[in-house]
C-alpha cells in the first residue's frame, strides 16, 4: 500500500510537471506567433515605402489620401511608412504629401484614418480646425518650405467645438476663443431647419478654408496649380471621409 502511494503520488507530480511546461511551450508559441505577425506587418509596410523622392501632383496626393480612408474605414490598413527603415529615411528631412488641418478630437488621428506613416501628412490639430494666424502660419510652412500638393480642412460630425458655438455656450479661461473663431462661420445658418450641427461643421470647414486663402502665399500656389484646397467631413461612425463640394 506504502509502494501504491509513493507511485502515485510521483504520477501526481509528473503530469502537474507536464501541464507546467505545456502552459510554458504554449505561452511561448503565442508570443513568437505574435512576434511573427508584427514583423510580417513591418516587412509589408517596408515594402510598401515610396521608392521616389519625386513630389505628387495634387490631385494624385488627393488620391491617395482617399485611398488610404478606403483601407481604414473597409479595415483593410496596410499601415505603409511605419518601418525601422522609414525612421531612418525622414531623421533628417521631411517631405510630407499631404497637409491636414483637422480637429484636435481624439477620435480623429488622420494618421489612422487615412492609413498612412511617419513623415507622410504635416498634421496641425486644433479645435474646431480653426484657422488662427498661428495656424496659417504652420500651413505655410508645409506648403511653402516642404511643398506639400494638397491641403485638406477636415471637419467631423458632433464636433465639440462648432456644437458649443452653435449653442452660443460660455465657457472658462480661453476655451472661449474657440467659439469665437467658429461664430462668423456658423452665422448665417442658424435659422436651418435640418440637421444644425452638421450644417455648421460644414460651414465652419468652408469658412476656415475661405480664411485660408486669404494668405498671399497660398494664393500664389493655389493660381500656380500647385496646391489643391479641399474640405472633408469625417464620420465617427463610419469611419469615413467625405469631400466637400
Amino acid at each position: 500500500m506504502k509502494q501504491e502511494r509513493q507511485d502515485f503520488r510521483e504520477r501526481f507530480i509528473d503530469r502537474r510537471d507536464f501541464l507546467k511546461q505545456s502552459a510554458s511551450s504554449t505561452a511561448s508559441l503565442l508570443v513568437a506567433a505574435s512576434t511573427f505577425f508584427w514583423r510580417s506587418k513591418q516587412a509589408q509596410a517596408a515594402e510598401l515605402a515610396p521608392t521616389t523622392a519625386q513630389p505628387l501632383k495634387p490631385e494624385a496626393a488627393l488620391q491617395k489620401l482617399m485611398a488610404g480612408n478606403q483601407r481604414f474605414r473597409q479595415h483593410h490598413p496596410q499601415y505603409p511608412d511605419q518601418s525601422a527603415a522609414r525612421l531612418q529615411a525622414v531623421s533628417q528631412a521631411q517631405h510630407p504629401f499631404a497637409t491636414i488641418l483637422s480637429c484636435a478630437d481624439s477620435r480623429v488621428p488622420v494618421e489612422l484614418i487615412f492609413d498612412q506613416g511617419v513623415g507622410d501628412i504635416f498634421d496641425v490639430r486644433i479645435a474646431g480646425n480653426i484657422a488662427t494666424p498661428e495656424v496659417i502660419g504652420s500651413i505655410e510652412y508645409a506648403i511653402v518650405l516642404l511643398d506639400t500638393p494638397v491641403l485638406m480642412v477636415l471637419g467631423h460630425e458632433r464636433c465639440g467645438a462648432v456644437t458649443a458655438a452653435v449653442n452660443s455656450e460660455v465657457l472658462p479661461g480661453a476655451i472661449g476663443s474657440l467659439v469665437k473663431a467658429i461664430l462668423p462661420a456658423i452665422e448665417p445658418h442658424k435659422a436651418a431647419t435640418a440637421d444644425l450641427i452638421d450644417t455648421a461643421v460644414l460651414a465652419n470647414v468652408r469658412y476656415q478654408i475661405a480664411q485660408l486663402k486669404r494668405s498671399p502665399l497660398l494664393a500664389e500656389r493655389l493660381q500656380a496649380g500647385t496646391l489643391k484646397i479641399v474640405g472633408g467631413r469625417y464620420d465617427l461612425d463610419a469611419g469615413s471621409v467625405t469631400l466637400l463640394t
